[in-house]
């Protein structure tokens, strides 16, 4: 086979034993930068003829940082069958033609972790950004921006970040990735779920070429890992990793569908096993292939986690999805979802979470979690025509698996912001592939309820990447009729990908609804529809919807100017 088509082999695990190794614990790295680093090698060309001594096939990455430190994640790609581990060095500078070094790492990548590195870079000055390059001897990586977040203590005026979910491979290009690393002033991306998804071949999704591997569901190690890989493949993908860090969790794809602690509706234990076994190797392989940091060496099980920016803003990361969920409900509805025996998330996260909110002295409280938090009544909705009523299917079908279904667990997060006085909530939602901004209420059920009151927090629900809303009909219905019977919804766009770009200073959040021209045409990828852009907010104070405001305006000089973000990558198949 030609060197092209060769390397693409490798970097997908195809014919190869490195796709049954993982990505994570084998690697390993130096706690603290080298003082005296020493400056990489250039490039040298590959031979014609030959294969490299390493590649870097998936890009780089970067994730969770903290005001000291950030995870640096690439994947090298050796020559095949060697078996041999591959000493990497991996250094930070702070321009992006990588001449001011401030710091060396040094990782081992392995067989045995599928030749994955993942470094903890410490050591570093807060509220700065920095790049990044991964070597192995004289090969070198894509440049990768990344940054520190400002010390909890700091004053911070502004910060700026997309919010995104359900990026399913075969449904289309990621073109909504794109638009994402075309904007140069961005502080961290975050990802609310469903980085992949586990269906096979034209199980969900039949885009042209885009096929996912391998063909069948993934089951077993080596299925989700070569799933990962083949993601980490796309150069749009690649694109938002290379400009920002990410802050990401996983929701039901990267296991299986609606899955919970102790199964999933797509998990047949007959024919596909043992569920906690399937789970653990989902999480494993999740924490080898995102540039997440775990909170304890080796524990995958657990990824709900805290961070602070400055004192601006702190965000709560939960996990709604593996750790604690008792399985869903079958009928919309059905009263037992009150039970205050059934639990969304555990009593130890709960606590982490409540715990959270009561200690923050950020002027801005966030939570990012999966599933829809705001009550939505689909039974007094207006009759349907025959060709509207897929609309009811629709919601009835997601109903019980939001918090909906799992009411005594809301309800315990409302009223201890109500008790503690706790103001400034947003929660920042997933899961759903489409659009949403609502006011939370303990019961909005009525005009003459709680809606005289004020919400005690927001909720903004961001569009897919690339999986499917509403059919047509139904989304344009679900956009008009929803609100009515459910005033503290001010805002339902129901089928057109996107992301949400938050915008968050002293006095407002400003969530900015951005709509991708296109999913299918290549060459339209990044392009945004301006013509559907909505933009919402909630003021200091006071967690009401604020509609049809004017976007924010970019913070050019300081990230394009002063820190300007790498030329991307592009090399996929180079």
């Amino acid at each position: 086979m030609d060197r092209k088509r060769r390397r693409l082999v490798q970097a997908l695990g195809a014919g190869s034993t490195l796709a049954l190794a993982g990505c994570g614990g084998g690697s390993s790295s130096s706690p603290t930068p080298v003082n005296t680093p020493t400056p990489n090698q250039p490039e040298v060309p590959d031979e014609p003829d030959a294969l490299p001594t390493a590649s870097f096939l998936h890009g780089v990455a970067s994730g969770d940082p903290l005001s000291d430190r950030v995870i640096l994640w690439t994947r090298v790609t050796p020559d095949l069958g060697n078996g041999e581990d591959v000493a990497v060095a991996v250094t930070v500078a702070s321009d992006p033609a990588m001449q001011q070094i401030v710091a060396t790492y040094a990782a081992t990548a392995t067989a045995a972790a599928d030749y994955c590195v993942k470094v903890d870079a410490s050591g570093l000055q807060a509220d700065r950004w920095y790049y990044y390059q991964f070597a192995v001897a004289n090969r070198t990586s894509a440049v990768g921006r990344t940054r520190t977040f400002p010390a909890s203590d700091r004053f911070i005026v502004r910060a700026r970040f997309p919010v995104g979910s359900c990026s399913n491979y075969p449904n289309g290009f990621f073109s909504v990735y794109r638009a994402v690393a075309n904007h140069p002033d961005l502080d961290f991306v975050l990802h609310l779920g469903d980085y992949i998804y586990e269906y096979g071949a034209g199980e969900y999704g039949d885009f042209p070429d885009r096929d996912p591997l391998p063909a069948h569901e993934m089951v077993s190690l080596s299925d989700y890992r070569q799933r990962h890989a083949q993601y980490k493949t796309d150069q749009d993908l690649q694109a938002i990793h290379q400009q920002f860090p990410m802050i990401a969790v996983w929701d039901d794809h990267e296991s299986s569908n609606d899955s919970y602690r102790d199964g999933a509706e797509n998990h047949q234990p007959l024919t596909e096993g043992d569920w906690e076994t399937r789970k653990q190797i989902a999480q494993q392989a999740y924490f080898e292939w995102l540039p997440i940091r775990p909170r304890e060496p080796g524990n995958h099980s657990v990824i709900y986690r805290r961070f602070q920016f400055g004192d601006l803003l702190d965000l709560t990361m939960l996990d709604t999805r593996l750790e604690g969920r008792d399985e869903q409900l079958t009928i919309p509805a059905d009263p037992a979802r009150n039970d205050e025996d059934r639990h969304l998330i555990s009593a130890e996260q709960m606590d982490f979470l409540l715990d959270s909110l009561s200690a923050s002295t950020s002027q801005w409280r966030f939570i990012g979690q999966q599933v829809m938090f705001a009550q939505l009544n689909i039974a007094e909705l207006p009759s349907l025509s025959e060709d509207q009523a897929q609309l009811r299917g629709n919601l009835s079908a997601i109903n019980m698996d939001q918090w909906d279904g799992y009411a005594a667990d809301r309800l315990k997060i409302l009223n201890h912001i109500d008790d503690n006085n706790i103001d400034n909530v947003v929660i920042l939602t997933g899961d759903i592939h489409t659009s949403w901004a609502s006011e939370i209420y303990r019961n909005p059920g009525s005009l003459l309820g709680d809606l005289f009151d004020k919400p005690l927090a927001a909720e903004l629900v961001t569009p897919a990447v690339t999986s499917p809303g509403f059919p047509e009909g139904a989304a344009e219905v679900a956009g008009v009729l929803i609100p009515v019977v459910n005033p503290h919804i001010r805002y339902v766009e129901a089928k057109s990908r996107g992301f949400i770009l938050v915008d968050v200073d002293r006095q407002r959040t400003q969530g900015e609804f951005y709509y991708a021209q296109s999913i299918e045409s290549f060459d339209l990828r990044g392009q945004i529809d301006t013509s559907k852009t909505k933009v919402v907010a909630v003021k200091s104070g006071d967690s009401r919807i604020v509609e049809d405001l004017p976007p924010s305006r970019p913070r050019t000089l300081r990230t394009a100017v002063f820190h300007p973000p790498v030329p991307n990558s592009d090399e996929v198949m180079s």
